[in-house]
């Protein structure tokens, strides 16, 4: 106790002799250490309940591309064809991929090895999520210090750090791209906001890396590189266009465009492609705009206006006639399907079924915008006030970058992750803003009491320590908020459930590594498994087996032959089958354990996009109908239902078990109804296994009768 003591009575007394700088330099410190810590603390629920294991799908194929960088060197990564994937098409890895989340890993993993600290290069990809987090909590407090001053960058970046918004896609486990994007993208605009700043080569070129780090590791990039040339041309059109913003925009876009050009999945995409025409524009614009201001300066007003006219019009008619040659040539390639759905929401669901099964393709509800920002929903507006009452170049690029997140955080659920980081920040400077003026009347007051003068407007002192404590409860509860999101909602992995029965006890649901494992251990290595996209990545990762088709979806036409083969009937399904070359068919069903996220739910999807091909379109959506337009596994079901591949590979046995009590043999716990057909039996496949739970059933495919015996 009493070394406890001298330590403390030391640790104050070196404190009390720095100057107040130094005090507040330190305090600062020491709170956006916290902030940094919390961020990587935060993100370990999955691990501590469950263990260190990847999450979901798409980062099973990342964890097994990084692991193979890993253990054979970037120039085999980067040639990689990989035969296990899309047979019998095969992919190419390195030509297909944003290789910048696994070449980061593997390089972390390779200078920890140097140091001789022992790490497998699957804890690296579980843990590389909540440590980039913490980078980005860093970047937060520089990118909100730029924009109005240190106390806001300090909220926003304790705000970040326990975001749900920003936490859904960087849990530990949550191995994918987005865990490294959010951090290369704040950093691009950080040191986009210096170079606006300060009109700086050295600060653009970094900006410039940014983006290029960006451009590696997510598609997210292109809404990074239109929200920047958006910022330059607002600026012209207010203007407040100066030689700061040309040499800062000039220079970032030069390097950034060669730069990203070398990500072999980019290519010529930056000078070819419609998305980033906008950026070649407003680049032009600013060349355009120098040459303009140069001539004004160099002639006389009368001579200069007559220059200009004949000069726009001359411009506008090049380029005009060059952008009409070059689209209908085809150099310049048109919108993709993705840009589409979110200028118009409704694009996807009526032209491109492939985009619009996928969950996180849906418009955002009202109710997740308050389950992932809590608070920022109310103090996103502030901010916004406050940019706009001190209205700065870098405040305008903070008020574009809000209103177009909010846009398509709207449009698509995916991008409330672009959403997150700027709520932070805006709310960041709006708490600060607000508690800095009521604490300023706190203290006024106090020292007109001292002063015995009248307070400026009357209960000055109440109002503002009624705002100080609402802004207080409402931090309060934004922490109670974010951390019980956080560990009930977005720390369970996929790949392991868990549920809690009658008597509270847990109860963990491990079927799908068990029946990946055992397709490992009991086929054959060139043995060929049909499942719906969605489980490709991770049976190539996982069980090491050949698959149809995968979380890629690059081929709609491949996908939609395994959607016709499971929504037709045995024999037509078998002749698909037969076709390609498959061994062995892999389904998951929910129905005796209450699993809603199976493939019967999923199986409206499967017959869309099977019938969305030339091959498919005697596959109607409406014939899996009901005669009153209803989707159902019960005896009123569509016969065409009851008897497709999908639903006898789903139901087979299943009318022997007795799921709950009081309930008849068959029922499905998931629709909540008897099925309708019970007794069948299965003629061109037969099963191989079916997991615990019955989450995962495998069926072999049965081989043609050897005519000749």
């Amino acid at each position: 106790m009493s070394l406890l003591g001298s330590f403390g009575s030391k640790s104050s007394f070196l404190v009390g002799r720095m100057s107040f700088e130094k005090q507040e330099t330190l305090i600062k410190l020491v709170i956006l250490s916290i902030a940094v810590v919390l961020s990587f603390a935060t993100r370990l629920f999955s691990v501590l309940r469950f263990e260190s294991v990847i999450h979901e799908f798409d980062p099973y194929f990342n964890y097994r591309t990084t692991r193979f960088l890993a253990e054979e060197g970037f120039y085999s990564f980067h040639n990689w064809f990989d035969d296990r994937a899309w047979y019998p098409l095969g992919r190419i890895i390195g030509g297909t991929i944003y290789p910048g989340l696994m070449v980061t890993s593997a390089f972390i993993y390779h200078v920890l090895n140097w140091f001789h600290i022992t790490i497998e290069i699957r804890n690296v990809c579980v843990f590389f999520a909540p440590l980039f987090s913490s980078c980005t909590t860093l970047v937060t407090y520089g990118l909100t210090k730029e924009l109005k001053d240190s106390k806001a960058g300090l909220v926003a970046a304790a705000m970040i750090a326990i975001v749900p918004g920003y936490i859904s896609r960087s849990v530990a486990g949550s191995y994918d791209n987005e865990g490294i994007a959010i951090f290369c993208m704040l950093f691009t605009y950080y040191m986009w906001i210096k170079a606006v700043k300060t009109g700086s080569v050295y600060w653009a070129a970094m900006c410039s890396l940014g983006y290029f780090y960006m451009v590696s590791s997510w598609g997210g990039y292109v809404f990074l590189i239109n929200l920047i040339p958006i910022h330059v041309f607002v600026l012209m059109v207010t203007g407040r266009f100066s030689h700061r913003i040309y040499i800062a925009y000039s220079t970032m876009y030069c390097l950034g465009t060669i730069l990203s050009m070398q990500i072999s999945f980019v290519g010529f995409q930056p000078v070819q492609s419609s998305e980033h025409m906008a950026a070649f524009g407003v680049f032009g614009l600013c060349q355009i705009y120098a040459f303009v201001e140069y001539l004004r300066f160099r002639l006389s007003k009368d001579y200069f206006q007559i220059l200009f006219k004949n000069l726009a019009i001359l411009v506008l008619v090049i380029v005009g006639a060059v952008a009409i040659i070059l689209g209908i040539t085809g150099k310049i390639a048109p919108w993709t399907g993705r840009f589409y759905s979110l200028l118009d929401p409704s694009y996807a669901k009526n032209n491109i079924p492939i985009i619009a099964s996928v969950s996180e393709h849906q418009p955002t509800t009202w109710s997740s915008f308050y389950f992932d920002l809590q608070m920022h929903v109310f103090m996103f507006p502030a901010g916004l006030y406050f940019c706009f009452k001190h209205l700065t170049d870098a405040n305008i690029f903070i008020i574009i970058y809000g209103v177009t997140s909010i846009y398509f955080a709207g449009v698509m659920v995916r991008l409330m992750l672009v959403l997150a980081p700027v709520c932070c920040i805006l709310s960041g400077i709006g708490v600060s803003s607000i508690l800095s003026a009521f604490m300023k009347n706190l203290e006024t007051t106090r020292k007109d009491k001292r002063n015995k003068r009248q307070d400026t407007y009357p209960v000055k002192t109440e109002v503002a320590v009624s705002v100080i404590g609402m802004m207080t409860l409402f931090l309060i509860t934004y922490t109670f908020h974010c951390t019980w999101v956080t560990s009930e909602a977005y720390s369970s992995p996929s790949i392991v459930l868990a549920a809690k029965q009658y008597d509270g006890s847990k109860i963990i649901f491990d079927d799908f590594r068990e029946a990946y494992y055992w397709l490992r251990e009991n086929t054959p290595e060139d043995a060929k498994v049909m499942s719906w996209w969605d489980y490709g990545y991770q049976i190539t990762a996982m069980a090491n087996r050949t698959i149809l088709v995968d979380n890629n979806t690059w081929n709609n036409t491949h996908i939609s032959r395994v959607g016709q083969a499971m929504s037709s009937s045995e024999d037509k399904a078998y002749e698909i089958m037969r076709e390609l070359d498959v061994d062995y068919v892999l389904v998951w069903f929910g129905g005796l354990t209450g699993y809603a996220s199976d493939d019967i739910n999923k199986f409206l999807w499967m017959v869309r996009i099977g019938g969305s091909t030339e091959k498919g379109k005697h596959i109607k959506e409406e014939d899996y109908y009901t005669k009153t337009g209803e989707f159902r596994v019960d005896k009123e079901g569509s016969p065409i239902l009851l008897n497709c591949l999908m639903y006898k590979m789903c139901y087979y046995r299943f009318g022997e078990m007795y799921t709950e009590q009081g309930k008849p043999s068959g029922y499905d716990r998931v629709r909540n109804v008897e099925i309708g057909n019970k007794d069948f039996q299965l003629d061109v496949l037969e099963e191989a296994y079916t997991t615990e739970h019955w989450l995962v059933r495998i069926y072999k495919v049965k081989k043609l009768d050897n005519r000749g015996l």
